[in-house]
């Protein structure tokens, strides 16, 4: 254990021996392996202290300066230099993002056109979170702003809280706009450098510190260490410091911009961050409702108004929270991910300080999570009740066999393995089970990064063709669907060459022709030129006519020797005209 105080306050004088024994017992609850606080007041760093081990493997201690990933505290930043910009002029952000970005595109043309800076950081476009569009780590800042383009909104602009890490990134790219500096330099230069706090902003510089936590998961009681997962949406979660840094950040916002005797920034501004804006949650226990402001979330606590930021991702939990009427703030880092002991921990802070008995916090979520951990097993039974039994798919697996894409997304592989499907995500992959059907389902890799148990649909097209997949990677809206990419022989330009020639159905020539690009058309008799792409296999889409298909068969010459028309009022085969036939 690791502590450094300086408690002046009577209604904290010797709360330390108190927050050791709250510690201990919850990190026993919740199997956590270390955990970092820090509290400040009146402009003074007051209490410091760590428990337990940042590398249970290698037997370190964690301490006031052991470094974590803060998470979503990551936002509280995010917003204060974009209000940085707006104190100097420079941003306006009740003007749209596209006066600033001008490749800026969502879903909806309207929307496009509404959305603001300050939509973007309460949270309030539209967007559901989409998060699997950023989380797997592999696309650049530019594709994830593009991705935004093709993802659909669950609600209208400006009608309900939704949370979303993109629109943070779509904002931290606006600062660099502005700047003229990526969003990393501009946050050290603004604001970092200048509050003294030593920061870093990925997995790999985490991995590199002398004084890291390593962070470990917890499934079903089981505690595992885990990698460092990247946070590529950079400014929605990525800072990685410390508590004895953080203690800093705190001192500035309850301040109201000022640090050590220097303005950063206007007390206007960092109240417009901390004020109420949109209502994001019912009153729950002695939290009254919670709103979202600009980058920090506020609430009351027992009466008493509070603000800040909470923080997850794989390893991680974090809280940052502020009481301005006591000029108090309280953050508690830890390296379990989905942990509530900063919640514990810093609620009986805010008790004593406001002078009032204590929450049995510990005994109340200690309860929650026994029964959330015997209600596994029911929940586990009943997701498999869910199977329909003795079903097969409906084609052989080869036929699902091949690359579906969608534009935000990104591309699907399925390939056969023996008797299984096996797919591969952007940078997941395993093999698929079998539900029901012709829907398969994920792997189930609790320790890792993954999609687990989304299931995945197969859907053909009216002449039986595997045509698309579906997937629920955002449950807020229509299950995602990816089209296959095309595939077979309709992409071999040898293939493409043979189909050339005339076609007569009935008193109909039908012209196939071969062109410069590799494409082909088809021009029939007293009819426009159509044409032709590839599909899938030997069958190719009309580009013209929406749901109608040719497919070119093969007899014993090289040629085809039918071209066969897909329409929606039936099939019909026109055969090579022999006769007819001209060099393509």
């Amino acid at each position: 254990m690791s502590i450094q105080h300086a408690m002046k306050d009577t209604a904290l004088a010797g709360l330390t021996g108190e927050l050791d024994a709250l510690a201990a017992e919850a990190m026993a609850e919740w199997k956590v392996p270390g955990v970092t606080m820090a509290v400040v007041q009146n402009g003074e760093t007051i209490l410091l202290k760590a428990w337990g081990e940042r590398d249970v493997e290698a037997g370190l201690a964690a301490t006031p300066q052991t470094q974590f990933t803060i998470c979503s505290i990551t936002k509280t930043f995010t917003a204060t230099g974009l209000a940085m910009l707006v104190d100097e002029g420079r941003l306006d952000w009740t003007k749209p993002v596209r006066d600033y970005l001008p490749e800026f595109r969502l879903h909806d043309a309207i929307a496009t056109d509404r959305i603001t800076v300050r939509d973007l950081l309460s949270h309030h476009t539209g967007l559901p979170r989409h998060d699997w569009i950023w989380m797997p780590g592999d696309l650049s800042r530019a594709e994830m702003l593009a991705a935004m383009r093709h993802i659909e909104p669950s609600r209208d602009v400006r009608t309900t809280f939704q949370y979303s890490n993109l629109g943070y990134h779509a904002a931290s790219v606006v600062a660099e706009r502005i700047s003229g500096l990526n969003w990393e330099d501009f946050t050290r230069t603004r604001i970092t450098d200048r509050l003294n706090m030593p920061v870093t902003f990925t997995a790999e510089a985490l991995e590199a510190a002398d004084d890291a936590a390593t962070p470990y998961l917890v499934h079903r009681d089981e505690r595992r260490r885990t990698r460092n997962w990247p946070l590529r949406a950079t400014a929605a979660g990525a800072i990685n410091t410390s508590v004895a840094a953080i203690a800093n950040w705190m001192k500035f916002l309850l301040s109201e911009g000022e640090f050590q005797g220097e303005r950063l920034l206007s007390s206007a501004l960092v109240r417009e961050m901390l004020a109420p804006r949109v209502y994001s949650a019912a009153p729950e226990f002695e939290f009254g409702p919670s709103h979202y402001g600009l980058g920090f979330g506020s609430s009351t606590y027992r009466g008493e108004r509070i603000g800040g930021h909470s923080g997850g991702w794989l390893g991680w939990s974090t809280l940052m929270r502020l009481m301005p009427d006591k000029n108090l703030g309280v953050a508690v880092f830890c390296n379990v991910g989905g942990a509530p002991i900063p919640g514990i921990l810093i609620n009986r802070v805010l008790d004593r300080v406001c002078g009032k008995e204590p929450v049995a916090w510990l005994d109340r979520l200690s309860d929650l999570r026994r029964k959330a951990l015997a209600q596994q097993e029911v929940d586990e039974q009943t997701r498999q009740a869910g199977r329909k039994p003795n079903t097969s798919p409906g084609h052989d697996l080869s036929d699902y066999v091949g690359g579906y894409e969608h534009p935000a997304y990104g591309r699907m592989t399925i390939t056969r393995a023996g008797v299984s499907l096996h797919w591969a995500y952007r940078t997941f992959s395993g093999s698929l089970a079998h539900r029901h059907y012709e829907t398969f389902e994920t792997p189930r890799l609790p320790y890792e990064l993954n999609p687990d148990g989304v299931a995945i649909s197969f859907t053909t097209d009216r002449d039986g063709n595997v045509a698309s997949l579906s997937a629920q990677l955002e449950p807020m809206v229509a299950d995602i669907i990816f089209m296959r990419v095309p595939g077979g022989d309709c992409m071999d330009a040898g293939f493409r060459e043979a189909c050339a020639g005339r076609y007569r159905h009935g008193s109909t020539i039908h012209l196939v022709s071969l062109q410069a690009d590799g494409q082909l058309t088809l021009k029939p008799d007293y009819q426009p030129l159509y044409h032709l792409r590839p599909y899938q296999g030997a069958i190719f889409k009309i580009v013209e006519l929406e749901g109608f298909r040719v497919e070119f068969r093969r007899g014993a010459t090289r040629s085809a020797d039918e071209l066969v028309f897909h329409q929606p009022n039936g099939t019909f085969v026109a055969h090579r005209s022999e006769s007819d036939d001209v060099s393509s």
